[in-house]
C-alpha cells in the first residue's frame, strides 16, 4: 500500500525512499550525516533513531558497509524495512540482546533537535517524536559508546545551538571534530556535524564551515547549492573534516 506515502529521491535519484506525505520527512540532514561518516568497505555501522532509513541508504550507496538501524516508532521502522534497511524496532535505551551483543565500527545519529519544553508541539505524533527529545543527548552518547568497538567513531548531526549539550555528553570519547554547516556566506551555522572517537586522544578541532548555498541570498529559480553541498547531496560525495 502506498496511501499516504511518497517515494522520494536522494543523491540525484540514486536512492529512493518511501516517506509519509505528512509527519516527519527526511530532507538534507540525514544526507549530510551519511556523508560525514568515515565508514570503509566491509565495516559495520549502527544508526540510532533511523526513521525511514534515508541516512542508512545514502551511506550504503557510497560505501559497501552494513548498516543496522534502530527505530522506536513502529511506522517508521516498517518504512525503513520497506526501503531496504536492516532495522531493529526498539528504544535506544532498551536495546534487545541481539544488538547489545554486537560491536560496531561506527555509530551515526540524527537525534531530535528540540529539548524538552522547547518550541510548539507538532500535531503529528511521528513528527513530534522525531523532533522533540525525551531521551537526553548524553544518553544517546552513552549508548553509542557502549556499542562501538575501541577506536570506533560516533558521527552526529544536530542544531548548532545544542553543540554544548553534545560535547558535554562525549565522556569516553576524544579526537573530537566539529564541522559547522552554514546556509550562506555571512550567516551563522544552523547545524553542526560532530565526529568523535571512542578512546581517542587527539586534540579538539573546529573546522571551517561548509556553506550550503552560494552567495549571500537566493537570486534565481532552482537550487543554488555550493559545489561542496551539490557534490554531497547530488553525487553522494563524502564530507571531509578539514
Amino acid at each position: 500500500m502506498t496511501d499516504g506515502l511518497t517515494q522520494d529521491g536522494f543523491l540525484g535519484g540514486c536512492v529512493q525512499a518511501w516517506q509519509p506525505k505528512d509527519g516527519y520527512r527526511a530532507a538534507t540532514d540525514p544526507v549530510f550525516l551519511a556523508a560525514a561518516c568515515p565508514a570503509q568497505a566491509g565495516e559495520h555501522v549502527l544508526e540510532l533513531g533511523c526513521g525511514a532509513g534515508v541516512a542508512a541508504l545514502c551511506l550504503a550507496a557510497r560505501v559497501e558497509c552494513h548498516v543496522t538501524g534502530v527505530e522506536r516508532q513502529a511506522f517508521y521502522a516498517d518504512l525503513a524495512r520497506r526501503n531496504g534497511v536492516d532495522v531493529v524496532e526498539a528504544d535506544l535505551t532498551a536495546l534487545p540482546a541481539e544488538v547489545r551483543q554486537l560491536s560496531f565500527d561506527h555509530v551515526i545519529a540524527n537525534p531530535p533537535y528540540l529539548a524538552v519544553g522547547a518550541g510548539t508541539a507538532a500535531d503529528d505524533a511521528g513528527r513530534e517524536g522525531a523532533f522533540r527529545e525525551d531521551t537526553p543527548l548524553a544518553e544517546w552518547c552513552v549508548v553509542a559508546r557502549a556499542r562501538l568497538k575501541p577506536g570506533g567513531w560516533l558521527t552526529m548531526i544536530h542544531l548548532a545551538e545544542r553543540l554544548p549539550d553534545v560535547l558535554a555528553g562525549l565522556n569516553g570519547f576524544g579526537s573530537v571534530s566539529v564541522l559547522p554547516l552554514a546556509a550562506r556566506e555571512g550567516r551563522a551555522a544552523g547545524r553542526v556535524l560532530v565526529r568523535a572517537r571512542k578512546g581517542g586522544r587527539g586534540a579538539f578541532r573546529l573546522c571551517a564551515p561548509v556553506l550550503i548555498h552560494e552567495g549571500v541570498e537566493h537570486l534565481r529559480d532552482g537550487d543554488d547549492y555550493s559545489a561542496t553541498a551539490r557534490a554531497v547531496l547530488r553525487d553522494g560525495a563524502p564530507l571531509t573534516f578539514d
